[in-house]
């Protein structure tokens, strides 16, 4: 039997963006609610156009029961083109991977998103020629190679009206002026200075139009091996410490080649390791952090973890999930990251010396620690706008290959690699660690994640500013010709309106430097109780820290291939790394000061919310840090609004009419989803062990004991 909605009588139109054109579409297609057995779910209708694939029912035509985190251009069902992970046909109840032609069309339709969403649709009551047509076509557009000008972002930068949010306070590093103001804010302008050789890209491509380099370094040297070789500046510390980065030569050269560049090489190490510079240590991330390969077999096992296709599946790896965890290697890949940056910062703070990052184009795992080190070391690095500019400073402009890392033209699978996700984790933990030091919240993290897939803003969709400059020219629509305005990612007012952009904001944010013993512990006990989720890390700590030698051959290697030809104190490093590590972490935390984050067995967690938050089954009801967020923000509007009728004498007052405020959120419908879905059903966990839960599926008593659906017009506990 098969619980469903009648199917849609009205004609239900899809909402279309400018320049947004429907392909192909069908109708009578049936969405599952989730593939669990039940067979509940809705009639709709399945669009593809130019921008999204999108699935149509009758709630889709009223605007009531809107969620409150609307995203104005990404509805809830539906999946940008770039979204798209993999797609799946069921045949005969077997699943097989869609791919180019099709001889045979499924009778069912599992599209798993990068978002780590999951759809299941069944396509049996549609028309033959519509199953055919829907299939290939998204197939089509979503999985096959296509050029870059056939993206989305240039038919909708060539229709759209430009009327862009100029309130932007993020600093865009396209002109000279924005790196001569952040060599100035650092206090970095006396060594290093922004140049502008490369005007017209006539050094390289890779690199961006303006950046700083040491005074010392002349144009000739620059131009020589087209920026190989030139340390190019990221940060000054406090101190006078500066963190640089180089992209390396090619490793296969014949002899007299690699000479003349050893040469190179060495005649720039000797000029800014002299005075005013700092002594140099250098870094080869190529050999002391994992390989780009490494990340992308890690997180595609990671995420294999979350994409649930039925409460079945969950509840038959929820017995062995810390093993399947520990098995990609993720959290490991974010341990190693995260200390790293610890590495860095105590050679800039403590021992007052220049650390240059080297890798092979400088533009993946330098992006990913330099950001790091920054955010640690730097608070306006923390604040939204500062946190924004360093993304555009380090990747954006800094030439990170997002259309190549996240295969968004799918050409080669070989370049694809989740870096800029790796980044987004590591930051995460230090949000999570640490909250009040952050104005910006993880909901601000997972949106900005989910905004990698968008492809109306230009932000994340180019391998390079030259690549950006000389597609920017083009024909429009609504004028005769110019060039196309992209939008960018930063203005947060075109995906959410201004009830939804306040969880991006950190209500408990520290405005000013509060060292508190207390706020510590409140923070520590949170941590805790995150690792009773299902899904998180709960590795208990072993006797033998981090650190210590004797725990792992492997950590001395990481801390021993540091090129440390300039630097006598090599061997000393992982004890000072230690002490430094330790001493900090034994003193009162300054928010607007350096931030180390913990390292040490479980302290590295999953990511919750991004990768929990489309599995009913590992909600928390009524809890979450999110749902705990929430009420911080009711507790802040019946603050403003009491306000308001006090009078400037307020000692006394606020303790009157606190109840008299209607609260905006209903906290009873809250749980850890929450902004991204709100409670959909209670999950049952079997009673008898999982093992045998499975061995006996075939039964069909056991399989049709369902999930109960939760009413939520109705009163929960």
């Amino acid at each position: 039997e098969i619980h469903i909605k009648e199917p849609i009588e009205k004609e239900v139109n899809p909402r279309l963006l400018p320049g947004e054109l429907l392909l192909c579409e069908a109708s009578t297609v049936y969405k599952y609610v989730q593939e669990d057995g039940s067979n509940r779910g809705t009639y709709g209708k399945l669009v593809c156009t130019n921008f999204k694939i999108s699935f149509l029912d009758d709630d889709s035509a009223s605007d009531d029961n809107e969620p409150q985190f609307k995203n104005k251009i990404v509805g809830e069902n539906d999946i940008t083109l770039q979204c798209v992970d993999q797609i799946y046909g069921v045949y005969d109840e077997k699943k097989k991977l869609l791919t180019g032609q099709l001889r045979k069309y499924p009778e069912k339709l599992i599209i798993y998103c990068k978002d780590l969403r999951v759809f299941n649709f069944c396509l049996r009551y549609t028309k033959e020629e519509e199953v055919k047509r829907i299939v290939s076509g998204i197939v089509h557009h979503s999985q096959t190679p296509k050029l870059l000008k056939r993206l989305f972002l240039f038919s909708y930068a060539s229709a759209a009206p430009n009327n862009t949010d100029g309130r932007n306070q993020t600093v865009m590093f396209e002109t000279l002026e924005d790196w001569r103001d952040e060599l100035e804010r650092t206090k970095g302008n006396v060594k290093y200075k922004a140049v502008t050789t490369n005007e017209g890209y006539r050094v390289s491509e890779k690199l961006p139009l303006y950046f700083v380099v040491p005074i010392c370094i002349s144009e000739e040297s620059i131009l020589k091996y087209e920026g190989r070789g030139i340390p190019i500046w990221c940060w000054s510390c406090h101190n006078g410490a500066a963190l640089l980065k180089m992209s390396a030569f090619p490793k296969e050269q014949d002899d007299s080649t690699s000479q003349m560049q050893k040469a190179f090489l060495d005649g720039i190490y000797k000029t800014i390791s002299k005075p005013p510079y700092e002594l140099l240590k250098t870094d080869d991330l190529s050999s002391s952090l994992p390989s780009l390969q490494d990340i992308q077999t890690a997180y595609t096992r990671f995420k294999q973890l979350f994409l649930i296709d039925n409460s079945t599946d969950f509840w038959a790896t929820d017995v062995k999930w810390f093993s399947l965890l520990e098995s990609t290697n993720w959290l490991e890949i974010i341990r190693r990251v995260l200390k790293k940056a610890i590495e860095v910062a105590e050679c800039l703070e403590m021992q007052h010396t220049n650390v240059l990052l080297i890798e092979e184009s400088a533009t993946d795992l330098c992006c990913v620690i330099s950001s790091l080190v920054q955010v640690m070391m730097d608070s306006y690095s923390r604040t939204k706008s500062g946190f924004q500019s360093l993304i555009q400073k380090e990747w954006v402009i800094g030439g990170h290959g997002f259309l190549d890392r996240c295969n968004h033209l799918h050409k080669s699978e070989k370049e694809e690699a989740p870096v800029f996700l790796l980044l987004l984790n590591c930051v995460w933990q230090l949000v999570q660690q640490y909250p009040p030091a952050f104005e910006f919240t993880e909901t601000y993290l997972t949106v900005l994640s989910d905004s990698l897939y968008v492809p109306i803003f230009s932000t994340f969709f180019f391998n390079s500013q030259h690549q950006r400059d000389t597609n920017k020219s083009g024909e429009s629509l609504k004028t005769q010709s110019g060039p196309f305005r992209f939008l960018t990612v930063w203005d947060w007012s075109v995906q959410f309106d201004p009830k939804a952009l306040a969880f991006l904001n950190n209500p408990l944010y520290a405005e000013k430097p509060k060292p508190d013993r207390s706020q510590r512990k409140t923070a520590r006990f949170k941590h805790q109780r995150q690792l009773s989720l299902p899904l998180t890390q709960a590795k208990p700590s072993t006797k033998r820290g981090f650190f210590r030698e004797e725990t792992d051959h492997l950590i001395k290697n990481i801390l021993g291939k540091r090129i440390g030809k300039f630097i006598n104190s090599s061997d000393e490093s992982p004890n000072s790394l230690r002490e430094f590590y330790d001493s900090w972490h034994s003193k009162p935390v300054d928010y607007h000061g350096l931030l180390l984050p913990r390292i040490d067995g479980p302290e590295i967690k999953v990511w919750a919310q991004r990768y929990l938050r489309w599995i009913p089954e590992a909600q928390l009801h009524g809890g979450g840090t999110i749902a705990t967020a929430a009420k911080i923000l009711d507790l802040m509007e019946e603050v403003q609004s009491l306000q308001v009728k006090m009078d400037e004498e307020h000692s006394q007052a606020v303790s009157g009419d606190v109840h008299s405020v209607p609260m905006l959120r209903n906290s009873a419908r809250l749980s850890s989803l929450f902004p991204f879905a709100l409670l959909q059903r209670q999950s049952v966990k079997p009673a008898l062990p999982t093992s045998t839960w499975k061995d006996l599926e075939d039964e069909d008593d056991l399989v049709k004991r369902d999930d109960e659906f939760v009413d939520l017009s109705g009163d929960m506990l």
